[in-house]
């Protein structure tokens, strides 16, 4: 079962309700995507739900990526 890393979401539990008014039970998972994000400011593969990437609560990280100086 997957959990969210930064607000912890779950899955939930329902109901498929057909037509003829039979009842079943289901579940709705958490749309959980696995992100290199940086925690504590180091980079980590961590699982997060796509509502808290989509509002900025996870800041990714970035590989390769090389800092130069330009003298002008």
């Amino acid at each position: 079962m997957a959990k969210c890393f930064v607000c912890g979401k779950l899955r939930m539990a329902g109901q498929n309700v057909s037509h003829a008014n039979n009842v079943t039970k289901r579940t709705f998972n958490a749309n959980i995507q696995s992100v290199r994000a940086l925690v504590d400011g180091r980079p980590k593969q961590v699982k997060v739900c796509t509502r808290c990437i989509r509002s900025n609560k996870v800041t990714k990280a970035v590989r390769g990526r090389k800092v130069t100086s330009s003298a002008a």
